[in-house]
């Protein structure tokens, strides 16, 4: 599945007819370069219906405190998957946690966390693609069970997670065909 520039261009085709696109929730103001997400491009990184445990909650400048992604309920060892292909720029630890990084691309990135990778960095990897098992909670002790930290940035500034799965963005009128 493609995406459309910013500036125009044609859009991209699934199955056979044009995807409709939606800005990035979230992102701002668009970026010089900047591309569009077509709807249903992204998934959730857990199989079956996402629970969300904690909500993106973004501080109102970027050196305070917040939550920069969504917590999503999974159980321990859970196959964690890429919520859109791309490829993937880290697979390692950080501060003893396991984290896999993946350059989706319509240029986001969304990092995910804690898993035990099963990938490398350089991997091409596409939506729903197995990335590694989750290994614990996302922030030792999220209530509501073992859950999957999944941030998303745009360049240097977090974007909503959530807003990007089918069915949880804005809502987008469309003209009729």
């Amino acid at each position: 599945m493609g995406t459309v520039p910013a500036g125009g261009g044609s859009p991209p085709v699934v199955g056979g007819a044009p995807a409709r696109t939606v800005s990035r929730a979230g992102a701002g103001p668009a970026r010089a370069g900047a591309r569009e997400t077509p709807v249903g491009a992204y998934r959730a990184p857990v199989d079956g219906v996402p629970r969300l445990l904690r909500a993106f909650d973004p501080p109102p400048q970027p050196w305070l405190a917040g939550h920069r992604g969504v917590d999503l309920g999974a159980g321990s060892g859970a196959t964690v998957r890429a919520p859109a292909a791309g490829t993937v720029t880290f697979a390692g630890d950080v501060a003893g946690r396991g984290v896999v990084t993946v350059l989706h691309d319509d240029g986001l990135r969304s990092s995910l966390e804690p898993l035990s990778p099963a990938v490398a960095p350089g991997a091409r990897v596409d939506a729903g693609g197995a990335l590694g098992a989750l290994t614990g909670d996302a922030h030792g002790g999220t209530p509501g069970g073992p859950a999957l930290h999944w941030g998303v940035r745009d360049g240097d500034r977090y974007v909503d997670p959530w807003a990007l799965l089918p069915g949880h963005g804005p809502v987008v009128l469309l003209p009729l065909r």
